[in-house]
């Protein structure tokens, strides 16, 4: 089954399509850039794009994958709005997965560096992406990519302070490296975002199942910079 993959929690702007089959999921075509005051102008052309690059037609889809944050409000939204539209259009179940377990996962990462993850040594990973206002987004992970701690959001120093009682010994991801000298972690290059293979993996079984469509509910962590107003101040006294 022909899957696509989406994610707009980070600033990495991520399309991708798997292969998702009883023997294993493949990624057949990848499209990521990073930019983040883009998401709503990137993705959609991505999508287009992996799809070329594979011959496949929207119609082609079987499922779609979306990463479901945490992350900043207005990026995280462009994803799961375009999943859930697609899949609503298509008529084919979209399913959600935590983005940070992206990065957290021992057979994640499509790049180079697979082989050095840091869980795939049975080590202790904390996954930290920027969550602006000088703090992290993170969850600490096991060997065998099973989440241990979080998602949460807090400054690096009370990241830091966590991940020395939880004994994470590597950091991996775009916040990690950010703040490696607050942290006091080792940090991976890779991988910086949330690997679309992986995302891919952690929702193969419910494909292989068929099991229902999942509303997207995205994992915001705190309120949105922007807030609606609660009340009017009076005019006149």
């Amino acid at each position: 089954m022909l899957v696509l993959v989406v994610d707009s929690s980070t600033p990495a702007v991520t399309a991708a399509l798997a292969e998702v089959s009883a023997d294993g999921v493949v990624l057949r075509a990848s499209r990521c850039t990073v930019d983040a005051r883009a998401h709503g102008e990137l993705l959609a052309p991505q999508v287009d794009a992996a799809l070329a690059d594979v011959g496949a037609r929207p119609a082609d889809l079987g499922a779609i994958v979306a990463g479901l944050g945490p992350g900043p409000f207005t990026g995280l939204r462009v994803g799961l709005v375009t999943a859930a539209t697609m899949g609503q259009v298509l008529g084919v179940p979209t399913y959600g997965v935590c983005s940070l377990d992206g990065l957290g996962q021992p057979t994640a990462a499509s790049h180079p560096a697979a082989a050095s993850h840091p869980a795939a040594a049975g080590e202790l990973v904390l996954a930290a992406s920027d969550a602006r206002r000088r703090e992290v987004y993170w969850a600490v992970y096991d060997g065998t990519g099973r989440r241990v701690a979080g998602p949460d959001v807090a400054a690096p120093v009370v990241v830091a302070e966590r991940a020395r009682d939880l004994a994470a010994t590597v950091a991996v991801g775009d916040g990690a490296q950010r703040y490696a000298d607050v942290l006091g972690l080792p940090v991976r290059a890779e991988p910086r975002y949330p690997d679309p293979l992986a995302l891919a993996r952690l929702a193969a079984e419910r494909i292989r199942a068929g099991a229902p469509g999942e509303a997207l509910t995205p994992l915001y962590l705190r309120r949105p910079d922007a807030v609606a107003a609660t009340g009017h101040k009076p005019v006149l006294r």
